[in-house]
């Protein structure tokens, strides 16, 4: 039997018109990728995460002669969130890159373990994905894989 899966979510033309949490967050995100370690893909990412205190953490992307062994930014991001603030919820993650041309999107691995953390602490985790000057935000990780992995 066929069945359809469909979602909103926000599209946002400037980050301007961000409401200013998920703003600051974006920046954050951007500042993050500053400290990325790129030097294979010249692709720098950062991600932010707000947790339910209002601290906010960060992590980039970590590249490492032996690929695959490297790490994207959301996972260094919640795996320092997961080993040092698990019982600090995290409300709302932002992701950034440069070059930032198109809106930075979580890959594959990415989407599991946000989904994860997700379903870790037991709330939904806002996604704001940023481009130069545009954002696409979901409400909750759910939407970036629908179909997650569970045991």
């Amino acid at each position: 039997m066929e069945r359809q899966y469909s979602f909103g979510y926000e599209k946002y033309d400037t980050l301007s018109s961000l409401p200013e949490a998920d703003r600051e967050l974006a920046r954050a995100a951007k500042k993050a990728c500053e400290s990325a370690y790129a030097p294979y893909s010249n692709y720098r990412v950062g991600a932010a995460a707000r947790l339910q205190s209002g601290k906010v953490i960060t992590g980039s992307n970590q590249e490492s002669e032996v690929f695959p062994a490297g790490v994207c930014a959301e996972r260094s991001m919640l795996f320092h969130h997961q080993a040092h603030y698990k019982d600090d919820p995290i409300e709302a993650i932002a992701i950034a890159s440069v070059p930032d041309d198109n809106e930075c999107y979580p890959c594959g691995i990415c989407r599991q373990v946000i989904n994860d953390s997700e379903n870790r602490q037991g709330s939904p985790i806002r996604v704001i994905m940023t481009g130069r000057d545009t954002a696409t935000v979901l409400d909750t990780a759910t939407k970036l894989l629908p179909f997650t992995f569970r045991l």
